[in-house]
């Protein structure tokens, strides 16, 4: 693969699925706790060459689109038009004026699987070819059959492969094409238009899954697959911060300010919540701790914002392509008092995280007067997360 080969992607979602038979589309359906389209979407933002995502969608699906991202910041979504077509080509007008780099990964939100893996082998593909597809080598009998499902000729299954998504291009090359084409639907992918359009088209063997949810029966082999890839691990933290004597008017704690009067004495910002959350994400997957990140003998992190290394550490967690299930914050102190910040503090963390708040419990407790926190010389926080992440060897 070519060092820094940013890409963009067009994750298409405006389909109806009426196939799939359900009163909710199947890129909406829940998938082990999140959207199909969910898990579609974080495999490729955790890809650190992934520079923008933009997505389709059917405008009747808003409200769905807008609950499956949650807490993510991405671009406005794009109505999709009465095909897939019509629904690429808005996609692709849609970003045609900020495209800063000329390679554009085109992804059915159906297919949840897509690992880096594959993304590298279509990077790769594509220094050489402006055209490439994943794929599956076809190893079934294939027959075609009359209207009334009678069997009729066979089809020679030499030679014959599955097309599947991602399928990536250079940009200028793709959208050419489609404004070639632009009244013809008979397209059912963009390689096919590519290729009317007089390029050839590499096809690369899909080295994982990668299903495309169609029928419920694949959402059910979807749900066995996800959880024979993911394992559960869990972090946790803990770290204190002594009160100094500087007169204030607020300390930082959960990325909130909390009306006090003494200053907590740290080289950031002193968010003890936020660096013991640091800790135990950093912990989850096996990645020391936010010394060992941030050391405070650099003077870089001088008074830093402690929401940069709880971001830092999260992004760490996001390219395992983890699901956080539980997060459990315990703040230990005698003053200030926290009861009236504890919502403020739960719904700063989960916008930080791009999590759920209901994921995200926060507690505050004494030592009944006993040892340094009962003397009110400083604030102790422990914290414990949750989580599943896909292990190391299958994006490797």
């Amino acid at each position: 693969m070519q060092k820094n080969q940013f890409f963009s992607v067009l994750l298409l979602a405006a389909g109806s699925a009426n196939r799939f038979g359900a009163d909710i589309p199947k890129q909406y359906q829940d998938l082990c706790g999140k959207p199909v389209i969910r898990h579609a979407i974080d495999a490729f933002l955790s890809y650190p060459l992934c520079k923008t995502l933009q997505v389709v969608i059917n405008q009747e699906h808003s409200e769905l689109y807008r609950k499956a991202i949650g807490n993510l910041t991405l671009p406005v979504p794009i109505f999709g038009g009465t095909s897939r077509k019509k629904s690429c080509y808005s996609g692709l007008k849609s970003i045609e004026k900020t495209m800063q780099n000329n390679v554009i990964l085109v992804h059915d939100a159906a297919r949840p699987f897509i690992s880096h893996a594959d993304i590298n082998h279509l990077l790769t593909g594509l220094e050489t070819e402006s055209s490439v597809t994943l794929g599956k080598p076809v190893s079934e009998t294939l027959r075609r059959a009359n209207t009334d499902h009678i069997l009729t000729e066979k089809i020679d299954r030499t030679h014959c492969w599955a097309l599947q998504t991602p399928q990536g291009f250079k940009f200028r090359d793709l959208i050419n094409a489609h404004e070639k084409y632009l009244s013809d639907d008979d397209f059912t992918d963009d390689c096919g238009v590519m290729e009317a359009n007089g390029h050839q088209t590499k096809v690369i063997r899909c080295s994982g899954p990668n299903i495309k949810i169609t029928f419920p029966e694949d959402l059910m082999e979807a749900e066995k697959i996800m959880s024979q890839q993911k394992i559960t691990v869990i972090g946790q933290g803990f770290d204190v911060h002594a009160f100094g004597n500087d007169v204030v008017n607020n300390i930082r704690l959960g990325g909130i300010d909390v009306p006090y009067s003494r200053n907590l004495m740290a080289h950031s910002d002193g968010d003890v919540v936020l660096h013991t959350l640091t800790d135990a994400l950093l912990g989850a997957v096996g990645e020391g701790d936010i010394g060992l990140h941030f050391p405070p003998s650099d003077p870089q992190w001088k008074n830093k914002d402690s929401a940069f290394f709880l971001n830092a550490a999260h992004d760490i967690l996001k390219s395992r392509q983890a699901d956080i299930h539980n997060i459990d914050i315990t703040i230990i102190c005698e003053e200030p008092k926290l009861t009236p910040v504890r919502e403020s503090m739960r719904e700063k963390i989960a916008h930080l995280l791009g999590a759920n708040k209901q994921i995200i419990n926060i507690k505050a407790t004494t030592t009944e007067k006993l040892g340094f926190t009962g003397r009110g010389e400083g604030i102790a926080c422990q914290a414990v997360v949750s989580a599943s992440i896909v292990r190391k060897h299958d994006n490797a």
